[in-house]
């Protein structure tokens, strides 16, 4: 029965760099070697101090082992000789910090820069992934259920990037993934214990796994940030991160700018004395939707994006020529709370019981097993 999970191995095609727009970048030997081809002539391999450099010409990658000029072609490829390999990647224009990436990296010209893309193991990404997302020294149960949560992800929103390339990208909106796993091995072993296992919801859909800082001791309605009401995810009380570190904030803006942006984006009527008296008064001791009131139209996402406010969860009141804000929580504040997760890590709850606890009426599935006999059942 195992060996029916072995064909449905995930690999998976990731555009590196995404925030840039690169016309050259050095490759670079850092662990094992790597064969190196080019449309289907094979350059060469790249050993312990060998680079290539690679720039656009006319549509075209122009590759150099070195100094020595090896041609012009539609695309790259640098195919690890053996497993646990990996490279240094090192943009120099523009001039971008070098990075290290294991296994597979396809390179070719799309929209007038260099598009990299790494393929590799699904595993092997998501210690990458959990690393950048979540940091080093956390408790292996929070990297589990980071783990089980950026799998799902990944898989629900595969191919997202299709027209680009590759299935997803390295920027946030996918997922953070800025390196290959580099300084905590219990990463790895957290992705590995969870090797295949999804969530998903009671009709067998993978669900949408997402994630935040803090929700400052509540988490909020998913369809009061991108109106999408999502049945496993309604808003509670969390007391598991009120006391972390990024639990409560403060800010001010001048008046002006609030009132300018609340009467130029959404009319708001400032000549009526007792609207005007309350504009820069707002008390939200639960989570809501809009500013002061849902008759003016203001959702609360907007004042956050609009004065870079750590949440949506928060009250203000005028101070002199301010208006100060007093917030909670970092981020979004829809499904995992991470800091709550890993305070219940801390108090000895596993990664099952955290995952339950953001996400109930959810359950955790073996990817590969459900899409054999989701397969097999449809006689594919």
């Amino acid at each position: 029965m195992l060996m029916c999970c072995n064909i449905f191995a995930q690999r998976m095609n990731i555009g590196i760099f995404r925030d840039y727009s690169i016309k050259r970048v050095l490759f670079a030997y850092n662990d094992g070697s790597y064969s190196v081809y080019a449309d289907t002539t094979f350059l060469g391999v790249m050993a312990q101090n060998d680079f290539f450099d690679l720039t656009i010409e006319k549509g075209k990658v122009r590759v150099k082992k070195g100094i020595t000029d090896l041609g012009a072609f539609n695309k790259v490829f640098f195919i690890q000789d053996t497993v646990e390999t990996s490279l240094s990647i090192t943009p120099k224009t523009p001039v971008v910090k070098q990075r290290k990436y294991e296994e597979d990296f396809e390179v070719f010209v799309k929209s007038g820069a260099l598009t990299l893309v790494n393929v590799i193991d699904m595993d092997n990404y998501l210690s990458g992934v959990v690393e950048s997302e979540g940091g080093s020294g956390k408790p292996i149960e929070y990297y589990k259920v980071q783990a089980l949560m950026s799998r799902t992800f990944a898989l629900k929103h595969r191919g997202r990037h299709k027209s680009d390339g590759f299935d997803l990208c390295d920027r946030v909106h996918c997922q953070a993934y800025h390196n290959m796993l580099r300084f905590n091995p219990s990463i790895d072993t957290a992705v590995h214990a969870t090797h295949d296992e999804v969530m998903e919801d009671l009709y067998g859909n993978l669900i949408s796994t997402f994630f935040h800082a803090n929700c400052g001791g509540q988490t909020c309605e998913p369809e009061h940030i991108w109106n999408d009401d999502l049945h496993y995810l309604n808003t509670f009380v969390d007391t598991f991160c009120i006391y972390t570190k990024q639990a409560k904030w403060e800010k001010r803006v001048p008046k002006a700018k609030w009132r300018s942006f609340l009467v130029d984006t959404f009319n708001y009527p400032e000549y009526d004395s007792t609207f005007a008296s309350i504009m820069y008064t707002f008390d939200q001791p639960q989570r809501m939707a809009f500013y002061i009131s849902p008759v003016f139209g203001i959702p609360l996402y907007r004042l956050r994006e609009q004065f870079d406010l750590k949440s949506t969860y928060f009250s203000c009141y005028p101070d002199g020529t301010d208006v100060l804000i007093k917030g909670r929580g970092y981020g979004h504040g829809v499904g995992l709370c991470q800091e709550g997760a890993m305070k219940m890590a801390k108090l000895g709850y596993n990664y099952r019981q955290i995952a339950h606890y953001y996400f109930p009426d959810t359950r955790l599935v073996d990817y590969s097993r459900q899409l054999y006999f989701r397969q097999r059942a449809s006689g594919l």
